[in-house]
């Protein structure tokens, strides 16, 4: 009898024979500089926890009482009766932080894009997309009936291009979508370069900023910070809890009929279950930390020069790096499993970066800096950076 689900064990071998399988390690306690991960002590070089607080007393304390004032669950969807008055003070404290007339939670970074990309556009309009964007845009973009254009990524020489032949076609409507940080290579978007170009064709702007929320522009307010815009000049601005946030969810900031269409509009929205109230009293209390302890984003950044220097004095290649996001370039997936394989040993968690996630000769190691990381934690790594790495040859 033939076994309808085989082919997945096939497909999976083959993944496991190139070295392209993703091999999944047990956290054992808080996410923290220093962790405990299958049952080893070792220093974090790999979770998006950039600010340190997963683990701050501000975010549990407010997370556990919320759970006495408000229990575990919502009980519903946010349109029936999960809407609860966390979720509209996280929302409006979210709003104010960002310089934004209203913003608008979502269950996860993925589910907003999903969601909301495909309620912009429809056929008739055209989406134009930066080609290395992240999956969850890809996916977002692929349930539009929109012409879909790409531009090489940030090149603005050909995003006018793009648009010049997008224009041809005389769509109703345009949307440029981007990263506001790349996740594999921790560039930075040029941002005010889109903004110009989208301005001159009439275009809405839309940017996911998943890894510069709490990391760029003032005080972490992101990108359109970074870049001194305004909600008038990017009209989607996307962000996710999970990350520097230190919790989980996904939101969108920008105008109040943009908040008002999304909310009636887009199904991931309307058909997921809302935050526990832990969760949202966590990102407001994340809000809070952000507004009144500089001392987190300062320090990350002070990291991140520190870690950068180490490397590139070694001979390693960082590629395009501008952001806590550092890649030490292997080239080939093997050397990336090995080198990771090796830091494991010597008590360093970074995870190899390999196809399909990137090109087949860009594999890295994708290193994540931290505010908690000390001088001593960023000295242990980038010795055995340089041990290793010398070993395999990649330096």
């Amino acid at each position: 009898m033939r076994d309808p689900i085989g082919w997945m064990r096939e497909e999976y071998q083959k993944l496991v024979e190139q070295n392209l399988d993703w091999k999944l390690r047990e956290l054992q306690g808080p996410s923290t500089p220093r962790a405990r991960v299958d049952g080893k002590e070792v220093i974090m070089l790999c979770s998006n926890n950039y600010l340190n607080l997963t683990n701050h007393p501000h975010l549990k304390e407010a997370a556990i009482k919320a759970i006495e004032t408000h229990g575990v669950g919502s009980g519903s969807v946010r349109a029936i009766a999960g809407t609860m008055d966390l979720h509209l003070e996280l929302e409006r404290r979210l709003a104010k932080f960002k310089g934004a007339e209203a913003s608008l939670t979502y269950s996860a970074g993925f589910t907003a894009n999903e969601g909301l990309i495909p309620q912009l556009v429809d056929k008739g309009d055209a989406i134009i997309s930066d080609e290395l964007n992240h999956g969850s845009i890809i996916d977002g973009v692929r349930l539009t009936k929109a012409t879909r254009y790409i531009y090489d990524h940030c090149d603005m020489a050909s995003l006018e291009r793009v648009l010049n032949e997008a224009e041809k076609e005389n769509p109703r409507r345009i949307l440029i979508i981007t990263d506001g940080v790349f996740s594999m290579d921790g560039d930075i978007t040029p941002l005010d370069g889109i903004v110009k170009l989208g301005k001159e064709h009439g275009a809405m702007i839309y940017v996911d900023d998943a890894h510069g929320e709490a990391v760029l522009g003032e005080g972490g307010r992101g990108i359109v910070s970074h870049f001194k815009l305004t909600h008038d000049d990017v009209h989607f601005e996307m962000g996710t809890f999970s990350k520097a946030f230190g919790v989980m969810g996904g939101h969108v900031s920008g105008s109040r009929d943009m908040v008002n269409y999304a909310y009636n509009k887009s199904r991931s929205w309307l058909l997921s279950a809302s935050h526990p109230p832990a969760t949202a009293a966590a990102c407001i209390a994340a809000i809070d930390v952000l507004e009144n302890e500089p001392e987190h984003v300062e320090r990350l950044w002070e990291n991140r020069e520190y870690f950068v220097k180490g490397l590139q004095q070694m001979g390693f290649d960082i590629g395009n790096s501008q952001t806590p996001i550092v890649p030490a370039m292997c080239g080939e997936s093997a050397k990336a499993v090995a080198l990771s394989e090796g830091l494991y040993e010597e008590g360093i968690l970074a995870l190899p970066i390999v196809y399909p996630m990137v090109a087949r000769d860009k594999a890295r190691i994708r290193n994540m800096m931290n505010s908690g990381l000390t001088k001593e934690d960023l000295d242990t790594a980038l010795e055995a950076y340089e041990r290793i790495g010398r070993k395999l040859g990649i330096i």
